[in-house]
């Protein structure tokens, strides 16, 4: 999930909102309740989104009936855009996790602007590489990390935290179940970790979850509470 400042670099001098937000054939901006899906996997893959207020999840279900947090996505994020480079069908599920608007655009409509507006372009481009980026972060991250520094780490992620340097609340409700989905691990493993951040003065965690600036720091400063190992 990109940060506040990873979509303001993106953006640069561009307002894709402003943009996006045009009525123009092939794009339409419609408004999700919380939960209400997407699109679903299986489906045919001929449109991109761009949210312009909200938060998304995206899941995917496996053959044996899994499923698996892959992305969220928030304010300023184009998602579902597969399609773009030849997929026909949709690989994953998402989902409205609050009051959302959205611009869905046509594959057809969406290369024909990619091709006239070089800035829409070079804007789509630098969001794909900057996910490319947070993408192998978190490969990484879930190769050499406990589950509970993947934790610390998706918090930290989430509430966008460094932006202003103070506490960021987590607008969204999200539950024990998601957290533990998004790091590989169980729930009772993310309760017990979220349960130790509260007590370590790390987080205030009633229903939405505030981080606080000193669970950065035992990240950053490897502190013994931060463990490597499970």
């Amino acid at each position: 999930m990109l940060t506040a400042p990873e979509i303001r670099a993106c953006q640069g001098d561009f307002d894709a909102k402003a943009f996006l937000r045009q009525a123009g054939p092939g794009r339409a901006t419609e408004r999700y309740g919380k939960n209400q899906k997407i699109f679903s996997q299986g489906d045919v893959a001929d449109t991109v989104f761009f949210i312009h207020k909200g938060k998304v999840k995206v899941t995917v279900l496996s053959e044996h009936g899994k499923e698996a947090v892959v992305g969220l996505f928030a304010e300023g994020h184009f998602f579902g855009e597969a399609g773009l480079e030849g997929a026909a069908i949709r690989t994953t599920t998402s989902h409205a996790m609050e009051d959302c608007l959205i611009t869905s655009i046509t594959k057809q409509a969406m290369l024909a602007a990619l091709a006239s507006e070089p800035k829409l372009a070079t804007f789509f481009i630098a969001c794909l590489l900057s996910r490319n980026s947070r993408i192998e972060d978190d490969l990484i991250d879930q190769l050499f990390n406990s589950s509970e520094r993947r934790l610390a780490r998706l918090l930290l992620l989430l509430a966008n935290f460094g932006e202003d340097g103070g506490a960021q609340p987590i607008a969204i409700n999200l539950s024990q179940e998601t957290l533990a989905e998004m790091i590989g691990t169980t729930r009772s493993r993310v309760s017990f970790f979220m349960n130790q951040f509260r007590k370590k003065g790390y987080i205030d965690y009633n229903g939405t979850i505030e981080v606080h600036r000193s669970l950065l720091d035992a990240v950053l400063r490897d502190k013994p509470q931060i463990r490597e190992d499970e």
